[in-house]
């Protein structure tokens, strides 16, 4: 039975999206079909290469949040099933949103059947989602304090607004690290008991989670046309920011949250190349990792009910 608060998280989804699509249709009513497709033409071989090693950048960067969640745990599974369990995991929850089947299901489902207890898992599942979250706050705070003027792009404030953010944001890192180098108390999340992390393991997370969003930032990067291209740096910034609120907004894969904010944040760019870019980001980084890891899933459910029917052989009497 769905929970009050899953249907009030899909309402917000669904409301979101209806929203996003109403102002990006204003955006895109004088924009025909054909001038995308010319513009999805006009991307190099090159760059849809380009785009497809990124792609897989970001999804083993990904894998190594359970890895380390893994390592901060002390449990040794597999680096194959992991790879396989996150890639499942985060494609699921890439496109579905905020939805009664989650990423959360996935995990729990596959990490039992390697002896994890509940609440590792679900130390697992929080470790993940913290990390992404610090390297969102570090990656935001660099970029803010490289480029202060990219916060005319979203929104009419000075530059020093931006770097005062930059540098409040990493702030909270410098914190987070000093909390596990002076082993600040652990937190309490319910009946969840979290302590802070090794420095070895703190440093992977700095690592992993910027290098995921730096990946994915990068393959809208490679698909822009080289004309007008405001540079990378640009693209990442305005990246994590149409990202934080298409995860803020639970729309099912940002639907409209990224357009309207790409289309509003580089008006130097025709409107159809930037359309053609996030085309290419929704196919390598949502689309086809969601159709493969159904796959995954069905092939998973379907080796465990073969393992429940598989006959229990008595041992043989003497």
């Amino acid at each position: 039975m769905m929970k009050k608060s899953d249907l009030i998280w899909t309402l917000v989804g669904l409301g979101a999206v209806l929203l996003s699509c109403y102002l990006l249709y204003h955006e895109v009513r004088n924009i025909s079909l054909h001038e995308i497709a010319d513009s999805l033409q006009a991307i190099p071989h090159k760059a849809w290469l380009l785009a497809a090693g990124a792609t897989l950048g970001a999804y083993c960067a990904l894998a190594w949040y359970d890895r380390i969640a893994l390592a901060h745990l002390g449990k040794k599974i597999p680096w194959h099933f992991i790879s396989l369990c996150s890639f499942t995991t985060y494609a699921l929850a890439h496109n579905i949103g905020a939805s009664v089947f989650s990423g959360a299901l996935v995990r729990y489902r596959a990490y039992r059947t390697k002896g994890m207890t509940p609440q590792e898992i679900g130390i697992l599942i929080v470790f993940c989602s913290f990390t992404f979250i610090l390297g969102t706050l570090l990656a935001s705070g660099c970029v803010l304090l490289l480029e202060p003027n990219l916060i005319h792009r979203v929104t009419k404030v000075t530059p020093v607004v931006s770097e005062i953010i930059g540098a409040f944001l990493l702030l909270l890192v410098a914190l987070y690290v000093l909390g596990s180098w002076r082993h600040f108390k652990p937190w309490h999340w319910g009946k969840l008991h979290i302590e802070y992390p090794r420095l070895g393991i703190v440093a992977r997370q700095l690592l992993a989670g910027p290098l995921e969003l730096a990946c994915a930032a990068a393959i809208i990067y490679f698909a822009l046309p080289a004309e007008s291209n405001p540079g990378y740096l640009v693209v990442f910034g305005v990246f994590l920011a149409s990202f934080s609120l298409a995860l803020l907004s639970h729309a099912p894969g940002g639907l409209g949250v990224l357009e309207v904010t790409f289309l509003a944040a580089m008006p130097e760019l025709p409107a159809p190349d930037v359309l053609a870019a996030l085309i290419v980001f929704r196919g390598f980084y949502l689309l086809l990792p969601f159709a493969l890891s159904l796959l995954i899933v069905v092939g998973f459910e379907w080796s465990q009910w073969r393992g429940r029917r598989a006959p229990v052989k008595l041992p043989e009497q003497p």
